[in-house]
């Protein structure tokens, strides 16, 4: 459903929920005022989205995936906030089949802009692990920089430090094969 109508929908029922208790209707107002309010509030966090995430943590990509194919024009469907969020999760979905082609998302999330920094982290590590399996270390430890100053409540600390070793176990691997 476009915004716009969760908008007028949210207002129309607040309005008829205030035409109730004028009228004395108290119980179905108050029914009215609840579904109105759950009307607006899905104006700023889309139910396909908070569905979509709530599998991903149950990691039920299937799930999560259709939830997020529900979403068939996310520009006119999410509010600007959203778009960042939106790419960001189909990036995450696309990683598991096909890590090379999850990048554009991860790219395209960090232009669309997200407010949250650890999911800026989020989106520049798993950029980092796409230069690392593209053989690309600057690339690889730019991004794990960046990852690691925007990460301010460390919640990416340990995945960082992983990726740091991993990093230096592929420059081992390098030395081993041209000796």
């Amino acid at each position: 459903m476009p915004n716009i109508i969760r908008l007028i929908a949210g207002f129309a029922l607040l309005g008829g929920a205030v035409a109730l208790f004028i009228f004395g209707f108290w119980p179905w107002g108050i029914v009215a005022i609840l579904i109105g309010l759950i009307v607006l509030v899905t104006y700023f966090f889309n139910e396909n989205m908070l569905l979509a995430q709530w599998f991903l943590r149950k990691d039920n990509m299937p799930k999560a995936k259709m939830f997020l194919n529900r979403i068939t024009d996310y520009e006119s469907q999410l509010i600007k906030v959203q778009h960042g969020y939106y790419n960001l999760l189909i990036g995450l979905i696309e990683s598991r089949t096909a890590p090379m082609q999850s990048e554009k998302y991860f790219k395209k999330s960090l232009a669309l802009g997200m407010q949250m920094d650890h999911n800026i982290a989020l989106a520049k590590l798993s950029l980092a692990g796409i230069a690392m399996a593209k053989r690309n270390k600057r690339e690889a430890t730019m991004y794990l920089a960046e990852a690691k100053k925007a990460d301010k409540g460390k919640l990416l600390a340990d995945q960082i430090k992983q990726m740091k070793e991993q990093m230096g176990m592929m420059d081992k691997q390098q030395q081993v094969r041209y000796r």
